[in-house]
């Protein structure tokens, strides 16, 4: 895969600048190590902002890798089954630092995501998975290790990009490595309530691309009755805040170094989210 360096982003979120510095480099996962500080020019009140996740623990040797894959026809459908081999990561251990304390975190602990098709993604807490597809399609999943609170790991090795299709007859066929840049949504996902609605986990994997050098990724968010742009130009994770309570829609598009949308698969992707303070939820 390819090397990311990290360059220096600037977010421009509805007339408000957000700098943040940076320095580091992530490749294929390979997780940066950088310090970044957020400052806004608002001073008609706080608006939608992104605020670095620091310090989280790193596990530089984790690796993920598919064991094997096996596909059962039924009817105009295939059901397939997924096992995963987990080297040096403990699915299902809680992730000891302080971040699992600020944001969302499972109880069940560590666990791998798997996004097929850039769908939600289901938390694997053992490695392998079920699902079922329909015949004569073709279909990219991501998988990668996450911490207990939902945040990727991105050292080199700790995720895979997959690409299959499914024949007429329900034969499982094993097509070759994506070569194009792609983007894959991860988090914000799901119900947000009460406390964990203050920090919220913002985390994506991009794949055969470099932000900031070749590619950056545009984040369009819809809440409250606006629309706030953010270009991303690096791969890290962040803290999404000040969000109002109600719906959020999020889509990630990835973008060249113009501003225009990259052709190809993957490149496009749109999440809803709901908050709320209390139950029942709005």
């Amino acid at each position: 895969m390819v090397n990311r360096f990290l360059a220096f982003p600037a977010l421009l979120i509805s007339g408000t600048l957000f700098l943040a510095s940076c320095q580091g480099n992530a490749a294929d996962g390979e997780n940066t190590n950088s310090t970044d500080s957020a400052a806004t020019a608002n001073s008609a009140g706080p608006g939608i902002s992104l605020s670095p996740v620091e310090n989280s623990k790193e596990f530089p040797d984790a690796q993920l890798g598919i064991a094997n894959v096996t596909a059962t026809p039924s009817g105009d459908s295939v059901k397939l089954s997924f096992s995963f081999n987990v080297k040096n990561y403990e699915l299902k251990s809680q992730t000891d630092d302080k971040n699992s304390e600020l944001c969302n975190n499972s109880a069940q602990g560590q666990h791998i995501h798997f996004i097929l098709d850039n769908r939600p993604y289901v938390a694997l807490y053992e490695p392998k998975h079920e699902t079922t597809v329909a015949k004569n399609t073709e279909h990219h999943l991501m998988a990668f290790l996450s911490r207990s609170y939902h945040l990727s790991l991105k050292n080199k090795g700790a995720a895979l990009v997959y690409h299959f299709r499914v024949d007429e007859n329900g034969k499982l066929q094993k097509m070759d490595d994506p070569k194009t840049p792609m983007v894959f949504y991860s988090r914000p996902k799901g119900d947000y309530l009460g406390k964990d609605t203050e920090n919220i986990l913002f985390d994506f994997y991009v794949w055969n691309t470099t932000l900031g050098t070749d590619h950056n990724v545009k984040a369009s968010i819809t809440a409250g009755g606006r629309d706030t742009s953010m270009m991303i130009s690096e791969w890290r994770p962040y803290f999404l805040r000040n969000l109002p309570m109600g719906k959020t829609t999020i889509k990630l598009t990835l973008v060249d170094m113009n501003g225009n949308k990259v052709d190809g698969p993957e490149t496009e992707v749109s999440r809803d989210i709901n908050l709320s303070q209390s139950e029942p939820m709005q």
